[in-house]
């Protein structure tokens, strides 16, 4: 499996290249801001127009990362969809895609900023949910520990190489957002100083997950 093996609050965890994370102990994967219907948000509010492709692409990569790794459950970790509406405005073929994903395993929707409670949908929805020793919240607390978070999309520059990356220390993980025209905020940004401690690595997703100090 191409991932990066860590643990946090004793918990033992993989990084995927994929930008997902893997809990082997409760067979869980953990996906955060696939940002579903964006392209169709960005047409009906006369943003530019995006080649609507984008929530084909992220969910046949979901599919691949659940086939990988077996999981029984999916902690989908807030901003799902872009917006509520576009829950409702998925394809057919989408929506039928997402439903075959969602069938035979547990599926959990963490409320996000930008879609608190996709409603079309089955599954289980949560402010934030704990599973074993790990709280998973879409936005990070300021002072949370044990915890698994989304929301900021995070990246890092390595070398003139920028890409979608964890970042960790001994508090909490931020996940890099999974959804396929998401973009991201920098590692220096200065919302990272306040959350992520001295010793933060950022774990570069991509074909060789890779951890390197967290540049600040």
């Amino acid at each position: 499996m191409n991932g990066f093996d860590f643990t946090l609050a004793g918990a033992s965890l993989t990084a995927l290249g994929s930008g997902a994370l893997w809990w082997a102990e409760h067979q869980t994967l953990c996906v955060s801001d696939l940002h579903l219907g964006k392209s169709e948000r960005h047409a009906r509010r006369g943003g530019s127009a995006l080649p609507p492709y984008e929530t084909r692409d992220t969910l046949q990569r979901l599919e691949a990362a659940l086939k990988e790794t077996g999981a029984q459950t999916l902690v989908c970790l807030g901003d799902s969809f872009d917006d509520d509406a576009a829950s409702r405005s998925l394809p057919a073929a989408e929506m039928a895609q997402l439903s075959s994903l969602m069938r035979h395993r547990r599926w959990i929707w963490v409320e996000g900023n930008h879609d608190p409670a996709p409603a079309l949908f089955g599954g289980e929805h949560a402010q934030e949910i704990a599973i074993g020793p790990l709280t998973f919240r879409h936005i990070a607390a300021s002072q949370a520990a044990a915890e698994v978070s989304g929301h900021y999309h995070p990246k890092a520059r390595v070398r003139g190489t920028s890409r979608p990356a964890f970042l960790l220390d001994s508090q909490r993980l931020i996940m890099p957002a999974f959804g396929t025209y998401t973009g991201g905020l920098r590692s220096t940004d200065p919302v990272f100083a306040d959350l992520m401690g001295s010793e933060a690595l950022a774990i570069l997703t991509g074909p060789r997950p890779t951890p390197v100090p967290m540049p600040r």
